[in-house]
């Protein structure tokens, strides 16, 4: 695989043993690690917020002093940071980022936006308005794939392809090229394909199959029938059936906001974490 700058979005409770590991991987391919150290800032108390028709807001004395604080222990562990990567001899850097939620987004895609793919820590699932927030920073703001679940340096022998003929997968798919390609085996799942030349064709999976073969990759094709499941189940199955290291599938295929009011098959494998995930819209 051609050396490529990965973007590790962590924060200060990131441990160093998954920053050395990524760095050292990083190293042994020559790829670039850049580290998007993400802390929420302190928020201010309830009765702040609260102001008379004449008055101004109420914001404690204390209040620099809290966000002073705040940041300098933030620049201390983007130093600590810094040193393992140095330990490491790995190309890269680290951006410390404090901000509020609403924009983790902006700061996040800024990032991607010059990178080759994202991978989010697992740390940052403790504050889930903070992960999802980056996480839309990446698929919605940004060029670039998105990983989640496991560690950046993780093998990917065998990856199981969720494939629908759709216009986020097929995104997807280009985004895990590279990967693909080193693959040992490569599965292209269709589940309840939509048999219709508009749709997933006659053939469904066949073209894509050819398509990657020409790249070299060890591709099968398989149609399987969902039995009335959920299709975010039917891929976690049949994707721990097949022993998956990573599965690839394309991010809101249908409208977000019918995603996030109803529930739908991204929200739920960006909320699993038993499998390894490659997401892109």
């Amino acid at each position: 695989m051609d050396p490529c700058t990965t973007l590790f979005i962590i924060n200060s409770d990131t441990a160093d043993n998954r920053i050395t590991e990524a760095a050292e991987a990083a190293a042994q391919r020559g790829d670039r690690l850049v580290c998007l150290q993400l802390d929420p800032a302190p928020a201010l108390p309830m009765y702040a917020y609260g102001a008379s028709p004449y008055g101004g807001m109420n914001i404690p004395d204390n209040w620099s002093e809290l966000v002073t604080e705040a940041r300098a222990k933030q620049n201390e562990r983007a130093q600590s940071i810094e040193q393992l990567l140095a330990r490491s001899n790995t190309s890269g850097d680290v951006q410390s980022v404090m901000c509020a939620t609403a924009d983790v987004r902006h700061h996040v895609a800024q990032a991607a936006r010059v990178s080759d793919v994202a991978f989010i820590a697992q740390d940052l699932r403790a504050s889930p308005k903070f992960f999802h927030e980056a996480a839309y920073g990446v698929l919605f703001h940004s060029p670039i794939g998105l990983r989640l679940n496991g560690v950046p340096s993780q093998k990917k022998d065998r990856i199981f392809i969720a494939w629908n003929s759709s216009d986020a997968a097929a995104s997807a798919v280009h985004a895990a090229l590279p990967y693909l390609k080193e693959a040992q085996e490569v599965l292209i799942a269709c589940i309840d394909p939509v048999m219709t030349t508009d749709r997933d064709g006659q053939d469904p999976g066949t073209d894509l199959a050819a398509w990657l073969s020409h790249h070299g990759c060890k591709v099968s094709v398989s149609q399987y029938p969902g039995g009335g499941n959920a299709a975010s189940q039917s891929i976690q199955e049949r994707a721990k059936e097949f022993g998956a290291d990573l599965v690839v599938l394309g991010a809101y295929g249908h409208s977000r906001m019918i995603e996030a009011v109803f529930g739908g098959t991204t929200r739920t494998m960006i909320e699993q974490v038993d499998l390894p995930i490659l997401l892109a819209h």
